[in-house]
């Protein structure tokens, strides 16, 4: 009867303190919130401009950081860059480091080509951080025509009006990710 009660104190006071340290870790939250790639997504987001947190969240939303992804479609990388966009960025972009046969398993051309294409977006869209996640998603163009005949007004609150369900819910995700990862890690990155 001692031993099980001892056991018992044991198991409470284990709990007690790891609970603690859970809750008194000022960042115990990045557990569940990783960011991988940070130095590659830091250097790329200052070089173009872009939030980093935006571009963390929309790797999350995308592959949740696996390398060597390709989708369905054929969207490569980390940040599941279309072959046509890709292609497109690289002519417009003029980036040495980065190549077609680069942007599936590296990291850091991945990000860099797809982070030039956010700050291409945000100049489109006029730094509208979520007509630029709607775009990257659904593509310029069919953002364009959504704000300009009506059907999205662009803004976060009218998000439930994208017309298609995919973009609609992939925009929903990676504002979600968004927010986490700068309420969690706040002007560190």
């Amino acid at each position: 009867m001692l031993k099980w009660l001892l056991k018992k104190r044991v198991l409470l006071l284990l709990f007690l303190g790891f609970t603690a340290i859970l809750f008194l870790s000022t960042n115990w939250m990045s557990w569940f919130y990783p960011i991988y790639y940070k130095e590659e997504i830091r250097k790329h987001s200052s070089t173009y401009q872009v939030d980093p947190y935006l571009v963390a969240a929309i790797i999350r939303v995308e592959t949740n950081y696996k390398i060597g992804r390709e989708s369905k479609k054929g969207a490569l990388g980390l940040m599941q860059l279309m072959p046509d966009t890709a292609k497109w960025a690289l002519e417009q972009a003029k980036l040495p480091d980065v190549s077609m046969s680069r942007l599936k398993n590296e990291p850091s051309a991945n990000i860099e080509l797809g982070t030039w294409y956010l700050h291409t977006l945000s100049g489109k869209f006029d730094g509208n951080r979520t007509a630029v996640i709607a775009a990257y998603n659904a593509g310029p163009g069919t953002v364009q025509r959504w704000l300009t005949d009506g059907s999205w007004n662009g803004s976060e609150g009218d998000i439930k009006n994208i017309p298609f369900g995919e973009t609609r819910h992939y925009v929903q995700r990676v504002i979600y990710y968004y927010n986490q990862y700068t309420e969690i890690y706040g002007g560190v990155f």
